[in-house]
């Protein structure tokens, strides 16, 4: 049994008011009790991050960003930087996510340097990494995650993985309704860990890697059931309360 402490992390993406947030984190808390294992997370929009704060504060769960910026400060109109997310006490960021990969141009070197002005924060970032469709139709899906986790390694060394997780999303399986079979995750997070393991076994064995595809409550079990899967990175389902719940149970 792995000694990694599952991890459910949602990413309500652009979506949210004051008062759907406030009921949303209200029926998350409300359910935190019968969550035993798992770490839960939960990443807003930036504008209501002062809010997720205030109403989970004292609870078991922790918040973060879904981006930010490479700069500290500075003239960058429109960003947030890791010292603001430290600032209202988040403890993870959201770093790579495909959407901000293909629809803002983020290439794996941008990628990597959030990854290091995460850090330097004093936030934990989660590393996204996944193939596209006509990446997998084309069997590059190794080689498309090596690239990705190779720029960040090579960046900033293996050591800096220490403090980090990685989640694997493959791209193709984000709001379509797909999902990788459990077979077809495992095989994805067991190429990670393997690559990893070839540079340093404890980072390996201790790196926690989330699945980011479509997970909802009904496949849940099965995908973290496999021995490379340490919870998972919730999209669409993180947004209602009871079902962002039975997937924490789960793990």
């Amino acid at each position: 049994m792995s000694k990694r402490r599952p991890l459910v992390a949602g990413n309500w993406k652009m979506n949210g008011s004051q008062a759907e947030s406030t009921a949303l984190v209200n029926g998350i808390k409300q359910g935190l009790a019968s969550v035993n294992t798992a770490e839960v997370a939960v990443c807003p929009p930036f504008i209501l991050i002062p809010l997720v704060a205030t109403l989970l504060k004292g609870s078991n769960a922790v918040w973060g960003g879904q981006n930010l910026s490479v700069h500290k400060s500075g003239a960058y109109t429109g960003e947030t930087a890791g010292p603001m997310l430290k600032d209202y006490g988040s403890t993870y960021v959201i770093v790579g996510h495909s959407e901000r990969r293909s629809y803002y141009g983020e290439t794996d070197k941008l990628v990597a340097e959030k990854f290091g002005a995460a850090q330097a924060a004093g936030l934990i970032p989660i590393l996204c990494i996944g193939e596209t469709l006509a990446e997998r139709e084309a069997n590059q899906t190794e080689s498309v995650v090596a690239r990705q986790l190779d720029a960040v390694i090579q960046m900033h060394g293996i050591a800096a993985l220490k403090n980090s997780v990685l989640a694997y999303e493959p791209v193709w399986a984000i709001g379509t309704g797909k999902t990788a079979t459990p077979q077809q995750a495992q095989d994805v997070h067991a190429f990670i860990r393997g690559r990893l393991a070839a540079l340093d076994k404890g980072v390996a064995d201790g790196m926690r890697i989330l699945y980011g595809g479509s997970m909802k409550a009904s496949n849940a079990k099965e995908l973290m059931a496999q021995p490379d899967i340490d919870g998972g990175l919730i999209g669409g389902a993180s947004l209602v309360a009871e079902e962002f719940l039975n997937i924490c149970r789960a793990a």
